[in-house]
């Protein structure tokens, strides 16, 4: 500031001289010789983006922050096509990368309305879980689940039909009572059970291909508590066990680690006990360890299985207890690219099985745990959870490493078993395998077209996903 006001004196001291003399002092000349650009200022570049996995990447020629739905809609019936819209980055399909508009709603962000009596909350859709979360338990509210990662924007995990876990509670887009869309002419449609159902049934997850929303109803309720247990068993005592484990506790997942024989089991149980201190998040470091092991001992799958297995054999089960948003969700430091399909319950057990002896007799690279877990079904036209009882396998790979290798061996045996593929997870299918999955896909695909006849929110990913040319 003190360079500024100096700068200004020189120039009002060189005016004074150049009134007076009528001449251009050296001073003025010095000065508009550092400040005149030598040559038109260049166009700008545009700035690139990618998702958490660094999986994903693009260049968007316009980025887009709408502060309201007007905004928002006179912004997509003019913005550059395709128009994306953009949360955490935690998708790792190709479902955000554009080349034209790439918009965040993070101004479109918070709570608006909460009814405790009705038990549901109108909430913007740029809010991220984890605020949502938070701002829903400062009203005494909480959802029935929370994913197991929760810096994803509401809309995102609508359009995706992001899940936790548990045998008889649906994915988050099952706790959708209303919304509303913005569409690429700029109508706004609020829609419901009740009011344009036909919309209503295909925006509760759609990729981002209707259209924006701009706000969520949901159902929630009182807010509650949870214990939270973690124990490790051989795996195959945790699959034989796995009708019990899903029927007996209110939320179940386990972990099973590659090339151990071993699986952390975790189930979260509703309780009246007082709040127990936060413990430290170690998964992280036990990661980097897993990963360790693999960098010093992935030559030798059988001494890795007994230094892993010695490691486990001294941990204890834990307990802990603390609201549900708390203890359903956790960090996750440690980058990765994932893939996930959702198969018939029933089939769960042996998919497992076979990933397993996949992995171990082919002597595959990786270090991060399979993730099982269970969703009740619904009637969303596009949910994976459409129609079944269903349970969900997920891989991971290190996010420095070439995933395709792994998931190419994986995802065989997913399709084996009737899977349906995570839409926001990796995987290689193309329009007639959704087709042939989905049994409302072809009433999905025309409220698309009538919604945006001219594609503008289909990127070259979802162009393949629905057959558009």
């Amino acid at each position: 500031m003190e360079t500024s006001r100096r700068n200004l004196l020189k120039f009002a001291t060189a005016a004074s001289a150049l009134a007076a003399t009528g001449t251009i002092p050296a001073i003025v000349q010095s000065a508009f010789a550092e400040t005149a650009p030598a040559s038109p200022k260049p166009a700008a570049t545009p700035l690139p983006w990618r998702n958490w996995s660094g999986g994903q990447s693009c260049e968007p020629a316009r980025r887009a922050a709408p502060a309201d739905e007007a905004e928002l809609a006179d912004l997509l019936k003019t913005a550059p096509a395709p128009i994306r819209a953009v949360g955490a980055g935690h998708s790792f399909s190709g479902l955000v990368p554009t080349q034209g508009t790439l918009l965040t709603l993070d101004r479109l962000s918070g709570v608006i309305t909460h009814d405790t009596a009705r038990h549901e909350a109108t909430i913007r859709a740029g809010t991220r879980l984890a605020r949502m979360a938070e701002e829903l338990a400062a009203r005494g509210l909480a959802l029935a689940n929370m994913p197991d990662i929760n810096k994803q924007s509401l809309a995102g995990a609508i359009a995706t039909a992001t899940h936790g876990t548990g045998a008889k509670i649906g994915s988050l887009s099952s706790f959708v009572t209303g919304l509303t869309l913005v569409t690429a002419s700029g109508e706004t449609i609020a829609c419901d059970a009740r009011t344009r159902p036909e919309i209503f049934n295909a925006a509760r997850v759609s990729l981002g291909a209707l259209g924006i929303l701009t706000e969520v109803r949901l159902e929630a309720r009182p807010l509650y508590k949870l214990k939270r247990r973690t124990w490790v068993a051989p795996v195959e005592e945790m699959l034989e066990s796995l009708p019990e484990l899903a029927a007996k506790n209110r939320n179940f997942e386990f972990y099973y680690i590659p090339y151990s024989g071993m699986a952390l089991g975790i189930s979260n149980n509703e309780t009246d006990e007082p709040e127990t201190p936060t413990p430290v998040n170690e998964d992280d470091d036990g990661l980097r360890q897993l990963k360790m092991l693999e960098d010093w001992l992935g030559w030798s799958p059988s001494l890795r299985r007994w230094t892993i297995r010695k490691i486990l054999s001294g941990m204890e089960p834990e307990e802990r207890v603390d609201y549900s948003h708390k203890t359903l969700s956790t960090e996750r430091g440690v980058r990765f690219n994932e893939m996930e399909y959702h198969l018939p319950r029933e089939a769960g057990a042996e998919a497992l099985r076979e990933i397993i002896d996949t992995i171990e007799k082919n002597g595959i690279k990786v270090f991060f745990p399979i993730e099982f877990r269970t969703t009740a079904p619904d009637d969303i036209w596009l949910s994976p959870f459409y129609g079944r009882e269903s349970c969900s396998i997920a891989v991971h790979q290190f996010h420095e490493w070439d995933y395709k290798p792994y998931f190419a061996a994986i995802e065989p045996i997913y399709r084996r078993h009737e899977g349906r593929p995570h839409w926001g997870k990796l995987n290689t299918l193309k329009a007639g395998d959704f087709a042939a999955l989905y049994p409302k896909w072809k009433e999905f695909l025309e409220v698309r077209a009538e919604l945006d006849p001219e594609g503008r929110f289909l990127n070259p990913y979802l162009k393949s996903v629905f057959a558009v040319a």
